[in-house]
């Protein structure tokens, strides 16, 4: 896995709207497999923040959330923004 992937991933991982289930749908890793890589690439303060942060939130698990919960994309996953006049 390149630099590139592995942030992207950790930056995925922090986002409160997107799934693991797409995490790993992108880059083929397990929940486990993603909390290994950010235990091994985060701070263990910053490590243990985002484990408290995601264990039981409703939008990191597509089972658990509501169908109408959209999710984000930021600007490097081609949203296009239109200019409004």
């Amino acid at each position: 896995m390149d630099e590139e992937d592995l942030n992207r991933i950790i930056e995925m991982a922090w986002e409160d709207r997107t799934p693991f289930e797409i995490i790993h749908s992108q880059f083929d890793i397990t929940h486990d497999e993603l909390i290994k890589i950010m235990r091994n690439n985060l701070k263990s303060s910053s490590f243990k923040l985002w484990r408290k942060r995601v264990t039981g939130r409703k939008t990191k698990h597509i089972i658990k959330r509501g169908h109408l919960i959209g999710r984000h994309r930021c600007d490097r996953q081609g949203k296009l923004v239109s200019k409004r006049r």
